[in-house]
């Protein structure tokens, strides 16, 4: 089995004001910053084949900080990016659902089709990324390897180890900076820890309850 240490990316401002981030090439906080300082300090001891990022900054600046501490190169993918929301992308809720109501009440029905004018739908997602992740998982086969993505990839595989359907929420928060262990074989995904943030101070943890993507 191959072990995947997946971990979302450190704060941003937008993570702080509810915006729906997307695609949008946002750059970490001051917080966002210090989180990855003490993930990297965390995963300095830990053995590890590879290290992969998406290629948005928000992860590749996390990712990088792992790097400078690690010695490894980092890998990145463009599959491994938040899934995209076109119209959607910029605004806080409360602007979505003023500005794009017949949108957002379709978004908020959880339908794994629905496509967001300009963006992309939950089901093509879950492929592009679970995708990419399956590939890693084969390519590093009975190793563990360093995974730095996005909340809502972290959502994906989370239902897919568990059977969780795109209509039902899912029972844990999103955490800024957690380390999330997944066990890959042939096609099948084990959660062995979910939002593991023992590396921060109290005041570093951020938790969105998935609504700051």
């Amino acid at each position: 089995m191959t072990q995947l240490i997946l971990i979302r990316h450190g704060e941003t401002p937008w993570n702080r004001e509810r915006r729906m981030q997307g695609h949008v090439d946002t750059a970490l906080s001051d917080t966002g910053r210090a989180q990855a300082a003490a993930l990297a300090s965390r995963l300095a001891a830990t053995d590890f084949s590879g290290l992969y990022s998406s290629d948005l900054a928000r992860a590749r600046d996390t990712a990088h900080a792992i790097a400078e501490l690690t010695g490894h190169a980092i890998v990145a993918e463009r599959r491994l990016r938040e899934r995209a929301f076109g119209i959607f992308e910029g605004l806080t809720y409360h602007e979505i659902a003023d500005r794009y109501p017949e949108a957002f009440a379709r978004f908020e029905a959880r339908d794994p089709d629905y496509v967001v004018p300009g963006g992309e739908s939950a089901r093509a997602f879950w492929a592009r990324c679970l995708g990419c992740l399956g590939e890693i998982g084969e390519r590093h086969a009975g190793a563990a390897v360093v995974v730095v993505t996005h909340g809502l990839v972290l959502d994906a595989i989370y239902r897919a180890a568990h059977g969780l359907p795109h209509d039902q929420p899912r029972p844990v928060p999103l955490v800024n900076a957690s380390i999330n262990v997944f066990a890959y074989s042939a096609g099948t995904w084990q959660m062995e820890s979910w939002g593991d943030v023992g590396h921060l101070d109290e005041a570093l943890v951020t938790r969105y309850e998935g609504r700051s993507r």
